[in-house]
């Protein structure tokens, strides 16, 4: 692989999950999920985040396998980042049918997640893609009452928002390196 990628497997006694992920892609994907839904929504997330993205993944139970493939791309997420300063925050708004969703990140180093989604097993996915990422992450629902486009939504806005984030600059955005003023 070429550019910002990674490559990883996680193999638990629940599941069997390998991620190959390239930031740098065009939105091809070869997803292989025992899941349905969840091979759907890691299709929309790269098309819609101009990701790479290859991945295999079984499981016992639908809890194990959403949680384990979202900790493996989260995981590969972040080892793709190579250090080099990127834009870093971005806030996207999709519109699906009646859900309008808003999703903002910031690749800070800083896990934090406030998910509004209302199935608890996707709710849990984004959690852990950002816990295992390393990001802050804020998805609201603005409104909607079809769960498949609330979700999709939610996985649109988060592919658009990051594929923004990650885009490089030429210096970090951060005050924190800045010597203080006296």
């Amino acid at each position: 692989m070429t550019g910002r990628a990674a490559e990883l497997r996680r193999n638990t006694k629940e599941t069997d999950i390998s991620v190959k992920l390239n930031i740098d892609g065009s939105g091809n994907y070869d997803i292989e999920c025992d899941l349905r839904f969840l091979k759907h929504m890691v299709e929309t997330f790269a098309r819609y985040g101009s990701f790479d993205i290859s991945m295999k993944a079984s499981g016992d139970d639908d809890h194990h396998l959403i949680e384990d493939a979202a900790i493996t791309l989260g995981s590969a997420f972040r080892k793709a980042l190579d250090g080099r300063p990127i834009e870093r925050m971005s806030t996207v708004t999709v519109p699906m049918d009646d859900a309008l969703v808003t999703t903002s990140v910031d690749i800070v180093e800083r896990p934090f997640a406030d998910i509004d989604c209302p199935d608890p097993l996707y709710h849990h996915f984004l959690r852990s893609f950002a816990m295992s990422s390393g990001i802050t992450l804020h998805v609201v629902r603005i409104r909607g009452f079809d769960e498949h486009h609330i979700i999709e939504a939610a996985f649109k806005s988060l592919g658009k928002a990051l594929s923004k984030a990650v885009s490089p600059r030429n210096s970090e955005l951060s005050t924190k390196d800045r010597p203080a003023v006296s």
